[in-house]
């Protein structure tokens, strides 16, 4: 034995540590984990109560009109309730289901831990390992479960160990009902009590508490597959509770296994959030905000605060115009309107149906997916690319018709027309054939550019283009109301257009503005081409196709709009304020199929009248403001000689029917008078002052008769259907 060797420890012993040194070194590192594991439950604070509510609360989304005022509330629904409010057998089948041992352990299970420990370590998935406690901690506090697992993990521990010490049993489970969710985005025992079968927790019977404990473990997948009618799971999941609830209590609930049936819940309905008018607001907020990168999963949890364009006595406004002024007609007609501020793109106002959750409900919006011809309501985009070229509204087109253009379908009137005349008198009459011929000067792409600048569906304009070459000049192209109203707002607003939308700004729960409200516009045409065509669209309600839209007090510049055969009706104007749009069509409610409105029903009539009603009372109490005056941008194009003056006809003379917007319709189109209709000739209108006007009184500028009509042509193919959009709204 060499000196330096201990006594006894010879060869290999002597290379294996003493075992005191080894348990010395155990209890070091024992005592170092358990100081840690010490120092981290002390300073994990238990929050307070008040903090905790707020969070627990605070996560629906509330939705509000322009004013402030609140509109709606979408997302998680909860109810506190007081624990004596909850059957004892409610409680029970929670117990039961959840944490069988929940009256008894110290707020965490050991062996639970230890299988998720060892699922963790595996990879395998068993059985949760969260109590009650646990759970309502996770559920209650803020943080718990957006933190990293390990880490969340032993923070829920802490908690859940301080609140069993802290808190009562009773109030761990009352808090812990009122925040555990059950599914269809219910939180709490309350709620979903009232969503899964239509009544209070008070009234809930045993299988009924028995199905909303057993739903607990996995409230999405039993959505998913009950709203396909398959109701396995939760089939499964029943039972389960039921046999838990017989081994814990069988004096009490041993029969409830073989003695309760399965208690098939309410089906699923919309929230009544959807209910009026609200189901059409909310719904295109929602498609809104999911085009901007926020959808509807995370506004139902993330408490934003939205606000709206809507203007809540506009909309009413928009119904009552609309139901009012269309009561007498078929149920068949069909009318959307919409409102936009011209002066932000703020959708102010819509009509797309009456009760989006009614008796008879109709989710369909009239304003924002009926898509359907704009007809001569059309013309204005052309009017602008008229004078966007450096022509001006002295200019000379010819009436004669049929126009004949290259790969078009021949344009006619429809009725007898002058020779000649200005283009303010062929805005004001909706002359087809002297449209055809704008467009065909300018060219379509012009035309096209201005309007989907406007706002108007680039896929809708690109196909129409495409399809009916330049019957695109008369109104051929599908547009929406509100894409109308939006549209015709670069004339109210000197040329700029806003991209319409119908939110203002959303404010997430940190009160930091997350979608703000776009506030750039583009200049589409300019101020001196708008304030000109803000003077042939003044024609039209003065003394044209549009009289009947007239308002007593102010201003209105707009346009009429009537499709083949008097399928579909529009009225679109305008004051310096407010830009709108009504648009109607019959349609079959069985086939789907387009039916015409009838012989005397065209733009001028009843849309102008409901038009009118709507702002009437929009422009209630708002100040008189006038157009821009006319600059007289341009110089004269005269496609046709100026028509030589001629004597006053007499009044045997049939005159003009007016706009109907496409070829051969044999005069079914826009009612109006001539200029003496809204006051006589305008003094720059020279067609008019040279004996054009006064269609009501007269045949031909040029002194002739009434002609016959042409042949009939084939029209162009429809848009289709009420629910048929062949083209996406943009």
């Amino acid at each position: 034995m060499k000196d330096d060797e201990p006594p006894g420890r010879t060869g290999w012993r002597r290379f294996v540590p003493n075992w005191k040194i080894v348990m010395v070194g155990f209890a070091v590192l024992a005592a170092g984990v358990f100081g840690m594991i010490a120092v981290a439950y002390a300073n994990t604070p238990l929050p307070s109560e008040k903090d905790a509510q707020e969070a627990a609360t605070a996560q629906a989304s509330t939705f509000y009109y322009a004013d402030g005022s609140a509109m709606a509330r979408l997302g998680t629904e909860r109810k506190a309730v007081k624990l004596d409010d909850v059957p004892k057998y409610v409680q029970d089948a929670v117990v039961a289901a959840e944490n069988d041992t929940f009256w008894t352990d110290p707020g965490i299970s050991l062996s639970g831990i230890a299988r998720s420990a060892w699922s963790t370590a595996t990879g395998t998935q068993l059985q949760g390992a969260s109590t009650i406690t646990q759970q309502m901690a996770r559920n209650y506090f803020k943080g718990l479960s957006q933190e990293v697992a390990i880490k969340r993990k032993v923070k829920e521990i802490f908690i859940a160990i301080k609140l069993d010490k802290d808190w009562d049993k009773k109030k761990v489970l009352e808090y812990y009902l009122n925040t555990v969710p059950f599914g269809r985005n219910t939180y709490g025992i309350e709620a979903a009590a009232q969503k899964f079968f239509g009544h209070s927790v008070k009234k809930l019977t045993k299988a009924e508490g028995a199905y909303l404990a057993g739903r607990i473990q996995q409230p999405g997948n039993f959505d998913v597959a009950e709203e396909k009618k398959n109701y396995s799971g939760t089939q499964f999941r029943f039972n389960y509770v039921l046999g838990q609830m017989a081994k814990l209590n069988p004096k009490e609930y041993g029969n409830l296994p073989t003695t309760l049936k399965f208690p098939k819940p309410d089906p699923r309905k919309d929230s009544q959030a959807f209910g009026g008018l609200r189901g059409y607001m909310l719904t295109e907020v929602l498609k809104e905000l999911e085009s901007k990168g926020l959808p509807r999963s995370d506004i139902e949890t993330g408490g934003y605060k939205i606000y709206t364009t809507f203007d809540k006595n506009l909309m009413l406004a928009a119904k009552n115009a609309v139901v009012q002024t269309t009561s007498g007609l078929p149920k068949e007609v069909h009318t959307g309107l919409a409102a936009v501020d011209p002066r932000n793109g703020r959708v102010v106002a819509f009509y797309g149906g009456n009760n989006y959750l009614g008796k008879h409900p109709d989710q369909f919006n009239e304003a924002f997916q009926a898509r359907k011809q704009a007809a001569s309501a059309f013309k204005p985009y052309v009017l602008a690319a008229w004078l966007e070229a450096g022509h001006s509204l002295k200019s000379y087109v010819s009436g004669k018709q049929p126009l004949k253009l290259e790969g078009t379908t021949p344009i006619s009137n429809g009725h007898s027309t002058p020779a000649s005349m200005d283009i303010i008198y062929a805005t004001q009459h909706s002359i087809n054939t002297a449209f055809g011929q704008m467009g065909a000067e300018v060219g379509l792409d012009a035309v096209k550019r201005i309007a989907e600048e406007a706002g108007l569906s680039k896929d809708s304009l690109d196909k129409d283009v495409n399809d009916h070459r330049f019957l695109f000049s008369i109104g051929s192209a599908g547009v929406t109301p509100v894409e109308q109203a939006g549209g015709y707002s670069i004339f109210a607003n000197n040329g700029k257009h806003f991209p319409t939308h119908t939110v203002i700004r959303v404010i997430n729960q940190q009160k930091v503005e997350v979608i703000p409200e776009d506030k750039t516009p583009k200049q589409v045409i300019s101020e001196e081409v708008a304030a000109d065509a803000i003077v042939a669209l003044q024609s039209v309600v003065k003394g044209g196709t549009g009289t009947a839209a007239a308002l007593a007090d102010r201003p209105v510049a707009g346009k009429t709009g009537t499709n083949n055969d008097n399928k579909e009706a529009w009225f679109v104007g305008f004051t310096p304020q407010l830009s709108s749009a009504v648009g109607m069509y019959k349609e079959d409610r069985k086939t789907g199929a387009e039916l015409s409105l009838g012989n005397n029903f065209d733009g001028g009539t009843v849309p102008a009248r409901v038009w009118r009603a709507f702002m009437s009372e929009a422009m209630k109490g708002q100040k008189v403001e006038e157009f821009p005056p006319p600059t007289n941008i341009g110089s004269p194009l005269d496609l046709a000689p100026k028509p030589a003056p001629t004597p006053t006809p007499t009044p045997t003379d049939p005159g003009f029917p007016d706009d109907n917007g496409w070829p051969n319709d044999n005069g079914g189109g826009d009612h109006g008078g001539g200029d003496n209709g809204g006051g006589g000739c305008l003094p720059w209108d020279d067609a008019c002052n040279n004996g054009g006007g006064d269609p009501m009184n007269q045949g031909d500028a040029t002194g002739s008769t009434k002609t016959t009509p042409p042949p009939p042509t084939p029209s162009p193919t429809p848009t289709g259907g009420r629910r048929s959009t062949p083209t996406p709204t943009r």
